[in-house]
């Protein structure tokens, strides 16, 4: 039985921690992480703790979001030394903004007990997608939704949809690694299509995703959408575990990390 221990348990008893709710429009940045290329917007985020306390804290996100994806809801936590801390929660919001650029906002902030950690105590994830399906695309929407201009069918949709939720491998759907993933089985609770007018929202809930596995997601289902896949293939896809079996990767720029979800206890 593998058993995974919490080496980050304890706190120093002069450090707080502070549990952080991000959002960020990802257009200019290379996804969340801090780069060896490139900006990160955990970087920035890193550079406004830096200018508020001499320590220059780390901070530690609950997922990895790619280049030109957006963030809702990106949870974060951050330890700061009693001695350099001399704010609360509200004021640590207000104080971060300060320094954040305007595409970089802290929502939120709390203290959270020692053992907490945004990513390994995530308990699933809540992506969401959205299609501009019209022939002209809206122009308010062009940085945060992906412009389909032929109709889409989107009963069939839905119908392909439903056969991705539960446990699956979804290796056919993943973007390729430069190192080999421990495993590609996930688990969804919920793939389903909202339609507002022309406005398509695919949401995609479940314990956890692969690099670029919503954006094939989306995809895949666009093209069935688009006749060119039919619905009752994606049970065959999906146990192909090979992503030239899928459909296209959907452009990055629609999707939104919306919610990260942990037990009631922080």
């Amino acid at each position: 039985m593998f058993i995974r221990v919490h080496l980050w348990s304890s706190l120093p008893v002069d450090s707080l921690k502070f549990k952080l709710t991000l959002a960020y429009d990802g257009t200019n940045y290379e996804g969340w992480q801090v780069q060896k290329t490139g900006l990160g917007v955990q970087q920035k985020v890193e550079e406004a703790l830096g200018r508020l306390f001499p320590s220059k804290p780390r901070v530690h996100g609950s997922s990895r979001t790619d280049a030109g994806v957006h963030a809702l809801s990106m949870v974060a936590h951050v330890e700061i030394p009693k001695s350099e801390c001399r704010m609360g929660a509200r004021k640590l919001v207000l104080a971060l903004n300060g320094w954040l650029p305007e595409d970089v906002r802290v929502m939120g902030a709390a203290r959270c007990r020692a053992g907490f950690h945004a990513r390994f105590d995530a308990m699933g994830k809540q992506y969401r997608y959205r299609v501009w399906n019209r022939t002209a695309m809206n122009p308010l929407l062009r940085h945060q939704a992906w412009h389909v201009p032929l109709p889409l069918e989107l009963a069939a949709m839905r119908s392909a949809a439903r056969l991705f939720l539960g446990r699956h491998d979804f290796k056919s759907f993943a973007g390729t690694r430069n190192y080999e993933m421990e495993s590609t089985v996930r688990t969804l609770s919920r793939c389903d299509i909202q339609r507002s007018g022309p406005l398509l929202t695919f949401v995609m809930e479940g314990d956890g995703f692969l690099y670029k596995m919503c954006r094939g997601i989306v995809g895949t289902l666009v093209q069935v959408g688009q006749g060119k896949i039919a619905p009752n293939e994606i049970k065959n896809i999906l146990e192909s575990r090979d992503r030239r079996a899928a459909g296209m990767t959907a452009p990055a720029h629609g999707l939104v990390l919306w919610k990260v979800f942990y037990k009631s206890e922080i």
